[in-house]
């Protein structure tokens, strides 16, 4: 007999989302007239032709186990009409057509400990790295730091109450997966590498390594008879870029792993162009698994934020208009010469703002 042909595999793009979207969604794509929030964590859309859905966002763990996917299926089973979707920050959202439902559904999802909120002017989930439980190069862990910010700004993630939204990010090395965000923190290495010679030449592709160190602090050497790698401490910036391609470069040290707060950040075109984030605490303890430091540091930006910006204004815009020396000054944080960063040496490049370039 003839075997049946096989579908050939797209790998191009991610699945269309068509089949999956709820009925209403699917029936009036395209075709919304407007939307609001009723309350903090419930988005209400209108189509034109009349149809309304409501979306219940919630705020969830990233890492979660089948337990807590199992349970949050059932509720949307039992108290929504079974369609739900993750938000890139982390947050789920259940989708229902009658509104009859979203009262319920938010009283079983805040008893089962999951909290409504994150939309409008609040402060949002963390957009955040893998951490030890996936990664293998993390300096500290992003999961945890997560876990224990949110737990000191849990109000603020239930409640619409900042200027604009806040987005923040943790990162658990010096590479910055998480991206631009209002308030990021991120793991500082503070030591170059330990070189284990006798692993480097069974290991580690020297040209791929020597390329990926952005400094040219990495170069080929002999050690022992052995083909392997040497640092010029005097170049090196401790980024960790050489440690993924090469894990005989160690560089994770309980002692000299650090952590540092970024600010400014935003990747919107909405009222400003878009903007880099700049260092303004360094140094803090890498103090798992609450972080109490780190998490007085935030809070503090957070509060001063919201206690001094204008409406609409963003983390950025807000720093723009009082300045840096203003925002040390409010903050009560120390300045150093190694903090911020005005280099413009790709302000052409990276201006890809829908306003007017310069």
């Amino acid at each position: 007999m003839a075997q049946p042909q096989m579908r050939r595999a797209i790998e191009c793009g991610v699945p269309d989302n068509k089949p999956f979207l709820h009925p209403k969604l699917a029936k009036n794509y395209g075709n919304w007239k407007y939307h609001d929030r009723p309350r903090p964590g419930v988005l209400h859309h209108v189509s034109h032709d009349g149809d309304e859905v409501w979306s219940v966002r919630a705020g969830t763990a990233r890492q979660m186990d089948v337990w807590t996917i199992r349970q949050l299926c059932d509720i949307a089973d039992k108290f929504g009409e079974g369609r739900v979707r993750f938000t890139i920050r982390s947050n789920i959202e259940f989708i229902v057509g009658d509104e009859k439902k979203v009262a319920p559904l938010i009283a079983e999802l805040e008893k089962n400990g999951y909290p409504v909120g994150g939309t409008g002017n609040s402060v949002s989930m963390v957009a955040h790295t893998q951490g030890w439980l996936h990664c293998d190069i993390p300096g500290t862990d992003a999961s945890g730091v997560v876990k224990s910010m949110m737990d000191e700004l849990y109000e603020e993630f239930k409640h619409e109450e900042m200027p604009n939204r806040v987005r923040l990010s943790t990162s658990c090395c010096s590479i910055n997966c998480g991206g631009q965000a209002d308030l990021a923190v991120i793991v500082q290495y503070t030591k170059p590498p330990k070189i284990n010679h006798d692993m480097v030449s069974m290991v580690c592709e020297r040209p791929t390594v020597v390329a990926r160190c952005p400094v040219a602090a990495i170069r080929p050497a002999l050690v022992n008879g052995k083909p392997s790698l040497e640092v010029d401490e005097r170049k090196c910036m401790c980024c960790g870029a050489c440690y993924p391609p090469c894990p005989p470069m160690q560089i994770n040290d309980p002692e000299f792993n650090r952590i540092s707060i970024w600010v400014g950040g935003k990747n919107s075109n909405a009222r400003s162009r878009p903007t880099f984030m700049k260092m303004v605490a360094s140094d803090l303890p890498n103090n798992a698994p609450r972080w109490p430091e780190v998490n007085a540091v935030v809070k503090n930006i957070l509060m001063t934020y919201k206690a001094d910006a204008r409406p609409w204004e963003r983390m950025a815009d807000w720093i723009d208009r009082i300045g840096w020396p203003r925002f040390f000054e409010k903050t009560g944080l120390p300045f150093t010469k190694y903090l911020i960063d005005d280099w413009r040496g790709s302000r052409k490049s990276l201006n890809a703002s829908t306003h007017i370039r310069f």
